[in-house]
């Protein structure tokens, strides 16, 4: 038999045999010169190869796929079976208007009074403002679009001058920014807005299209090869909406990576700790959301992208369905896990922009087949109703799995509050296979990346992207054909036991990250990092749902001793983003501990 295994098929598999291995990755964490170094050899013929064939060893990679047999025939892309309808929900048709869609979205929230909050006492507890917010100050004439773009700018340049450099933005024409805000207060003006969007500052992932700015996907060199002449589907509909895109966001390079360093441009740092990442790969849209500076931003997630920083930055993130928004026009338009999602400071505010994005390719309409999307219903009787029958899916040895115990406990001490004030009914689960699933989300992602940015690293371009990156491209390099069928054959297999979890459950529960925001090494400023530990704490939790394609909100629920922020993930089932975007809502509203005010702050609304 040699190396040969072979595993079961999926609908055999003793789910009470089933045993939890916790992560143990096996990469070196290098920085610095030793970094270039290693480089050096990664990329050298014959040596790095040997080099990389070590790590797949070590961390079993040739074992779970060049070495075992899987019954299961290969899922290319995520496959969904047909969904029950979701309850207490408001459809909201892909063909209107945008504007249109978040009017209707906005009708549905809860009732929430912003004069109260405008005119509140200053030594109230620290919230950011909601897009609603906004709205009633424009409407009131309290303050204007203009005078805002105006506060947003001051900051802006305060944070570009910064040493060393620490941008939250990429791209940025203070012109631009301010004709857009001068066509909104006009509109105000006018008693003729958009929509309740209008006016809303916006930041957009660099690896999304959004003209006249370039999309470099963070790297030196990715606009010299790749034009923009119009917005990303996505941007264009926030525009429509009259939001206000203020430019594009700093990233980790390419999105490969988990921190958010970039050598390029500077790190981009975290709001509630200068010293620390924020975490990646939408590491600029979620600091410039966190900071106070924009109420939402667009991200990408295609392994916890949006998510993670997030969760770190101590806001909310939501990855949709896979084929959920169009990816025409971002960097990774032609992937299998990637989606553009919403970053905000509010559940409400991810909603309003979720509502103004949504609605699939029209090949991803064909293809995928996906129900209408839906938001809660949150003044209806129904919606109550529909979080007592809750049934939430714990897998208790996963969930605990934390770098800290404070982690664990705050997230659990939400469950018990779900329970007590929601009547929201914990059950505990098994997830098999979570190594595998850790290795097909790797060969999927590397090589879809690998395939996408072959044909521009020619000519020196390679040559001309952050260490980090290049030690990843390395590593995608050595996946074969054979590999990436492997790890298909594995997603459909993985997607059999997640189908038959949701069987029992409604929404799967987890921490959003299993540590909270690292520490910036002063030495991978320069020249970057590559820590494959700290990458697997910050991504333990959140691959399922990126290799399946599910949905996934993260959502802030307090802090750890350190006073950094933790956040709590979702998982639902296919097409219900209303589902965990109602129970975020009620865990914001009951569950989470009081927010605390970022060290790094910024009241652009008041300008105080």
């Amino acid at each position: 038999m040699g190396n040969k295994r072979v595993m079961l098929p999926a609908s055999e598999v003793d789910l009470t045999a089933v045993t939890y291995i916790p992560e143990n990755i096996q990469a070196p964490h290098l920085t610095g010169f030793w970094l270039k170094l290693f480089v050096k050899f990664v990329e050298a013929p014959g040596v790095g190869s040997l080099i990389m064939n070590h790590l797949k060893n070590e961390n079993k990679i040739d074992e779970k796929l060049k070495y075992t047999v899987i019954p299961e025939g290969p899922m290319f892309k995520p496959e969904f079976p047909p969904q029950e309808p979701e309850p207490a929900v408001v459809s909201l048709e892909e063909d209107v208007r945008p504007e249109d869609r978040v009017g209707l979205a906005l009708k549905y929230l809860p009732e929430y009074d912003p004069a109260s909050n405008w005119s509140g006492d200053s030594s109230a507890p620290f919230r950011y403002w909601k897009i609603r917010d906004y709205a009633y100050a424009y409407r009131s004439k309290f303050t204007t679009p203009s005078m805002v773009a105006e506060r947003f700018i001051s900051a802006i340049e305060e944070f570009n001058s910064k040493n060393p450099a620490a941008p939250l933005l990429i791209s940025f024409d203070p012109d631009e920014l301010r004709k857009q805000a001068a066509a909104s207060t006009q509109r105000f003006e006018q008693g003729n807005p958009l929509s309740i969007l209008d006016g809303t500052f916006m930041a957009i992932k660099d690896d999304i299209d959004c003209y006249p700015h370039p999309s470099k996907g963070a790297t030196t060199w990715m606009h010299e090869v790749r034009e923009v002449t119009k917005d990303a589907v996505s941007v264009s509909r926030l525009r429509s909406c009259g939001a206000i895109l203020v430019g594009k966001a700093n990233m980790h390079e390419l999105g490969l990576g988990t921190t958010g360093n970039n050598a390029n441009y500077g790190t981009t740092r975290n709001p509630h700790d200068p010293e620390r990442y924020t975490g990646g790969s939408s590491s600029g849209p979620a600091a410039i959301v966190a900071s106070g500076l924009c109420s939402a931003a667009l991200g990408t997630d295609g392994g916890g992208s949006v998510r993670i920083p997030s969760s770190l930055c101590g806001v909310v993130g939501l990855k949709s369905t896979y084929g959920r928004t169009d990816m025409t026009g971002s960097l990774c338009d032609d992937g299998t896990v990637e989606i553009i999602g919403p970053i905000a400071t509010t559940v409400e505010d991810t909603i309003l922009v979720y509502a103004a994005i949504l609605g699939p390719s029209p090949a991803d309409r064909i293809s995928l087949r996906p129900s209408l999307p839906c938001v809660p219903n949150f003044p209806s009787r129904e919606s109550s109703r529909s979080l007592e029958s809750l049934r939430l899916g714990k897998y208790t040895e996963w969930f605990n799995d934390v770098f800290s115990t404070d982690i664990s406990d705050k997230c659990e001490n939400v469950l018990s509050q779900l329970s007590e004030k929601h009547g929201c009914k914990t059950v505990e689960i098994v997830i098999p296979e979570l190594h595998e699933m850790r290795i097909a989300h790797i060969v999927s992602i590397g090589s879809e990346s690998l395939c996408s940015l072959n044909p521009d690293c020619g000519d020196g371009r390679g040559a001309r992207l952050t260490y980090d990156t290049r030690t990843n491209l390395a590593f995608f390099r050595s996946f074969t054909a054979a590999d990436y069928v492997a790890a298909q054959r594995l997603r459909r297999r993985l997607m059999y036991f997640h189908m038959e979890i949701f069987k029992k459950v409604d929404i799967i529960v987890t921490p959003t990250t299993g540590m909270t925001a690292p520490r910036i090494p002063p030495t991978a400023l320069k020249v970057g990092e590559t820590d494959l530990q700290v990458s697997g704490n910050l991504m333990r939790f959140i691959i399922t749902a990126n290799l399946l394609g599910l949905p996934a909100v993260t959502v802030p629920v307090g802090y750890d001793k350190q006073g950094l922020p933790i956040g709590m993930q979702l998982i639902g089932r296919p097409w219900c983003e209303a589902s965990i975007l109602r129970l975020a809502a009620a865990i914001e509203e009951t569950c989470a501990e009081p927010k605390k005010k970022p060290l790094q702050y910024y009241d652009i609304l008041k300008g105080n």
